[in-house]
Parts: C-alpha cells; sequence; structure tokens
C-alpha cells in the first residue's frame, strides 16, 4: 500500500504535577478504581515530577522516524495530550488520504491492540467525512527487529552483574478473563514466545516469565506469578544476580521506571541480590 502519512499512536502520560490525577482518571474511566487507588498511583508519578518518560520517547523517535522518510509523521494518545482525535484531525486538515499507524504496543489482546483499533475508529468519527485512511500495522512482538533490541539491550545489561544471574522477562498483568477476551491467552502466549525468542537470541538457555504492575480487587484473578513474589522466592534459593527484561514494554513507563527500577531494585538490595534491568 501507499501511504502518505505515519501516525505514531500510544497510551500517553502527564508532563507535570498538575496533570497527574486528571490523566489517571482519562485512563481508568469507567473501571470503577477507587480513588484512594488513584492517590497511590499518582505518587509514582509525582516521584519523578508528575512526568512519565513515555511522551519524550516518543517524540524522540518521531524525530527519528522523520528523519528518515520522506512523508510527515504524526503524534496521537489514547489518554493525554496530543490526543489521537485531534492528531487525526490535523491529518484531514492537512490532506492525508492514508496513514499507516504505528502502535507502542506490541502484542494482541484487548488493551494492546483491539482497544487501539478502537480509538482509531473513535478519532476518524470525530475528524468526520474527509478523515484520512488508517492502517494498523502488525503485531510485531516476533519480528526480527524486536528481538534484536531486546537481545542487544539484555547482553549490555549482563555487563552489570555476574555470569550466573538469572534472568527474568516480565509484562504488564492482566485479569486471566480479559488474556482470554480475544482468543484463549493470546497475550500471555505471545509475551512467553517473544521472551523465548529473546532468550535464545542472547544465548540464555533457563529463564523465567513473570507479571507486573496488577491493580485489580485481590478477589479478581490475573496473571501470576507477580515479580516481586517471584523475586522473594529466587532470594529463598539463594540466587545472587538477577536480569530484569521489561520484554512488555517497548519504551519505559511509569511501570518500568517505578515498579522495577525503584521498588523491586530495593527489594533485590534487601536480600542481597545483585540487579540489572
Amino acid at each position: 500500500m501507499e501511504f502518505d502519512a505515519v501516525l505514531l499512536l500510544s497510551f500517553g502520560g502527564p508532563e507535570g504535577p498538575e496533570q497527574v490525577r486528571p490523566f489517571l482518571e482519562n485512563v481508568t474511566r469507567g473501571r470503577n478504581v477507587p480513588p484512594e487507588r488513584l492517590d497511590d498511583v499518582a505518587q509514582h508519578y509525582l516521584y519523578f515530577g508528575g512526568v512519565s518518560p513515555i511522551n519524550r520517547i516518543n517524540r524522540e523517535l518521531i524525530a527519528q522516524l522523520q528523519a528518515e522518510l520522506d512523508i510527515p509523521v504524526y503524534f496521537g494518545n489514547r489518554n493525554w495530550e496530543p490526543y489521537v482525535e485531534d492528531a487525526v484531525s490535523t491529518m484531514r486538515d492537512n490532506s492525508i488520504r492514508r496513514a499507516a499507524v504505528f502502535t507502542t504496543s506490541a502484542w494482541s489482546g484487548y488493551s494492546g491492540c483491539t482497544q487501539y483499533a478502537e480509538d482509531l475508529d473513535r478519532a476518524r468519527h470525530a475528524a468526520g467525512p474527509a478523515a484520512p485512511e488508517l492502517v494498523k500495522l502488525r503485531r510485531y512482538f516476533d519480528h526480527p527487529l524486536f528481538v534484536e533490541m531486546f537481545a542487544d539491550n539484555l547482553t549490555a545489561a549482563a555487563k552489570s552483574v555476574p555470569a550466573d544471574a538469572r534472568l527474568v522477562f516480565t509484562a504488564h498483568s492482566v485479569p486471566v478473563a480479559a488474556d482470554d477476551r480475544i482468543g484463549p491467552n493470546l497475550y500471555s502466549r505471545q509475551v512467553r514466545y517473544a521472551a523465548k525468542l529473546v532468550a535464545a537470541a542472547a544465548g540464555y538457555p533457563d529463564y523465567d516469565v513473570v507479571w507486573q504492575s496488577r491493580s485489580g480487587p485481590p478477589q479478581v484473578p490475573w496473571l501470576e506469578p507477580d515479580i516481586a513474589d517471584h523475586v522473594a522466592a529466587l532470594a529463598e534459593t539463594d540466587t545472587k544476580a538477577l536480569i530484569v527484561c521489561p520484554i512488555g514494554f517497548v519504551a519505559d513507563h511509569i511501570e518500568v521506571v517505578w515498579d522495577l527500577d525503584a521498588e523491586l531494585r530495593a527489594q533485590a538490595d534487601a536480600a542481597g541480590i545483585a540487579f540489572a534491568r
């Protein structure tokens, strides 16, 4: 197909303390999340000045893409400015007819794929009859360059810990029912397959796949084991070093820089485990 633009579609994140709570309310709208839970998560953002790293990373990626391509690259988010509706309306005003859409989720499943398709439908509806055609690119959890990116970063991180470090892949947990919503265990199967590919590319025959950043009520089953529980179990087996690969995230989110770089690193330090992410 011929394209006359690219749209980078992402989750969004706050870029100042005053944006944190409105952003979280956008993310959780309609899900009956208790206010006290939002207060807890808000503190994770405020620890970093109320700024998520994802928008900066996306803008850097757009600048790199723009230098490589001879067509314009637009930026839209689901949950915060710049919103995808505004991006698509701007594309319409600029007479864009067909755009390739790259999402910052590599996965299938509802929140990682189908919901982004819904975002595009909503944005085209808002833009009206002259809205451009938006062609969402394939899921890329098994793309050779995706595998190479993680394998290279894993190899670099391994240099800072002993050679017998245990490799642990982690991805954002979801409710078990959500994992089955689009197809049986679709998201978790893709995460495990991507981990297998990356481990093989980096030369690791043994590794673990765990989950992180659970936020639901305790009575609802989510994908397990949780990474904090897993590291506690590793500490009991006298594990001395750990490499954590957040394969579920294309770029750093708050769930990476807080849940892993802050909380999990502190847990590993307290257990006497050398830690690399």
